[in-house]
């Protein structure tokens, strides 16, 4: 195959790419989206393997093997991952995308003709470069995932953890990583290349610690990005024209992705990219359970005011995701609507633990998308509502973050339920969020509490209904 043709080729996988993440932006157009997504990647592997064939039998017997485990774990983890856990997924994959960097760039170094990247016994100073930059974002991916799935996945804290000083450290590993990357560049030293990755495995992993449970989701945009540029980064070391379109729009849409939120949420972009997300004032939550009393109801009690309210507007969190309750809370809505109530649904930017998590299942439950409204659009609704049905929505909601300086979560736009007139909200118990924050509704006037599991709780309050 010429490389004209490959490049063609490699163009419309590219194309297929674009109209795969344009489809991705709707629920209406996801599954097509998808699919060019798969022909597109397709398509490239093809072109990649009759372009460049493997050089012998045993190479082909190691493309073939990767091909197969890598397919073979994708299609079993899509079928046995739940929908809760897809968070701390894409944070492994993005960690594996990292660590792929890593291993390109170190087998560019150690057998440069095989990459073309070496003349009269030295490298080519761009590919230095591209490999120097490359395993540093590749090696800052690979850390900075396996923290945010270890804090998604429950194994660390998901409250911030400030260590001392460090911005200062953080500043000072960026400018040695940019010397060495130079020093790299000049000496072509295989020992200054392990240290940039040693370097930037330190730097990915303090980025990422400092940052809080609630703001996770924007973490899992903002590695996505990352991800992306070090993919990019491959496909420069390796000249693959696919590796670097892909990346690059991975890389771009993460960012742009992870800008959008940061607006929507009031934060600075600069502070997420640097790993200062939350602030310096915020200190992390205790997490401890407050001893002031609150008002508890029954789902008799919810299905009675339910009932008789004129609209009630659902906020659904990660507790929803947890007990895959989004089907039962459809067929509530369902008969509230057929006794005459105006139902909708309000999603924060950062519901759930990765953008788009509660519109997912959302969506998975078949609620009409014609109902469901992002903060923006529904916020200044909450007044004129009768009831605001919480179901495990706990950061936020929580008007600490307009009110207490203190708070890990100060700054942070959140959903109004508390100014509805009656707020119901159902909470396995009365521990703190994600974010270590206890939440002030809890103890309002207007708040009923629905101690128990999402989906029982809902299922109770189908049948009073």
């Amino acid at each position: 195959m010429s490389e004209n043709v490959s490049s063609l080729l490699y163009i419309v996988a590219g194309v297929l790419f674009i109209m795969a993440l344009r489809g991705l932006s709707h629920p209406t157009t996801s599954r097509q989206g998808n699919l060019y997504g798969m022909v597109g990647m397709g398509l490239a592997i093809l072109t990649t393997l009759v372009g460049h064939p493997p050089a012998g039998f045993g190479a082909w017997i190691l493309v073939l093997l990767g091909l197969g485990i890598g397919g073979g774990a994708g299609a079993v983890i899509a079928k046995r991952v739940p929908m809760t856990a897809m968070p701390q997924l894409v944070a492994a994959f993005h960690s594996l995308v990292g660590l792929a960097a890593v291993f390109v760039a170190a087998g560019a170094l150690y057998a440069p003709q095989a990459f073309g990247i070496i003349e009269n016994g030295h490298f080519h100073k761009q590919s230095l470069f591209e490999m120097g930059l490359g395993v540093a974002i590749g090696a800052i991916t690979f850390t900075g995932s396996v923290i945010a799935f270890a804090k998604l996945d429950g194994r660390m804290s998901g409250k911030p953890i400030m260590l001392p000083q460090r911005h200062l450290i953080n500043a000072l590993l960026a400018a040695g990583l940019v010397l060495l990357i130079a020093l790299f560049i000049g000496t072509e030293s295989k020992a200054i290349f392990w240290l940039i990755v040693i370097a930037a495995l330190v730097l990915g992993g303090l980025i990422i610690i400092p940052i809080g449970g609630a703001d996770m989701p924007v973490v899992v945009s903002m590695l996505n990005s990352y991800s992306g540029w070090a993919a990019a980064g491959i496909g420069f070391t390796l000249g693959n024209l696919a590796l670097i379109i892909t990346g690059s729009l991975v890389g771009s849409s993460g960012a742009i992705l992870s800008y959008i939120m940061c607006h929507a949420m009031n934060r600075s972009f600069i502070s997420v990219i640097l790993g200062g997300f939350g602030g310096d004032t915020a200190a992390a939550g205790t997490g401890q359970v407050e001893t002031r009393p609150v008002k508890q109801g029954s789902a008799d009690d919810a299905a009675y005011i339910m009932k008789n309210a004129e609209r009630v507007i659902i906020v659904p969190g990660y507790g929803m995701a947890v007990a895959q309750a989004q089907h039962s809370l459809r067929e509530m809505a369902d008969m509230l609507k057929k006794e005459g109530v105006d139902v909708k649904y309000a999603i924060h930017p950062v519901a759930g633990r990765m953008p788009g998590h509660m519109n997912v299942l959302l969506a998975e439950a078949n609620v009409p998308y014609d109902e469901v409204f992002e903060l923006e659009d529904i916020n200044g609704e909450f007044p004129q509502a009768d009831v605001a049905f919480v179901i495990g929505a706990n950061d936020v909601t929580n008007p600490a973050a307009k009110t207490d300086k203190a708070s890990p979560i100060y700054g942070m736009p959140i959903l109004d339920v508390e100014k509805a007139k009656t707020v119901l909200f159902i909470k396995r118990g009365m521990g703190s969020g994600y974010a270590g924050v206890e939440n002030e509704v809890f103890f309002r006037d207007n708040t009923m509490m629905l101690f128990g599991d999402a989906k029982k709780v809902v299922d109770s309050i189908l049948k009073s209904l």
